[in-house]
């Protein structure tokens, strides 16, 4: 998976199209993240120790690494790897080179 988090990303499929926001957590090995205030959801909660008053609260929940785009210098690139001379693995944006 190339997205780290704290990665600004753009979804660009689904209900949330267009929305833009900052990976919270990485889920590799189900190909999912979770984006901050994309693809929320509405959950019911019991007056409990932990949250005193109840209700409804909304939940991110995970959305497929293949529905979003890294933002780089406010566009949408694809993210490819580069192999330094010293040996150092980094990212870098498709179109420009450019690492990230």
């Amino acid at each position: 998976m190339k997205l780290k988090k704290g990665d600004t990303v753009e979804v660009i499929t689904g209900k949330d199209k267009g929305k833009q926001g900052e990976i919270e957590h990485v889920y590799p090995k189900k190909n999912k993240i979770i984006v901050q205030g994309i693809n929320t959801a509405s959950k019911h909660s019991k007056p409990s120790r932990a949250n005193e008053q109840g209700g409804i609260i909304d939940k991110d929940m995970p959305i497929d690494a293949s529905n979003v785009m890294l933002v780089h210098k406010g566009n949408k690139v694809r993210v490819g790897y580069k192999v330094n001379d010293d040996g150092t693995k980094v990212r870098i944006a498709r179109p420009s080179g450019d690492e990230i």
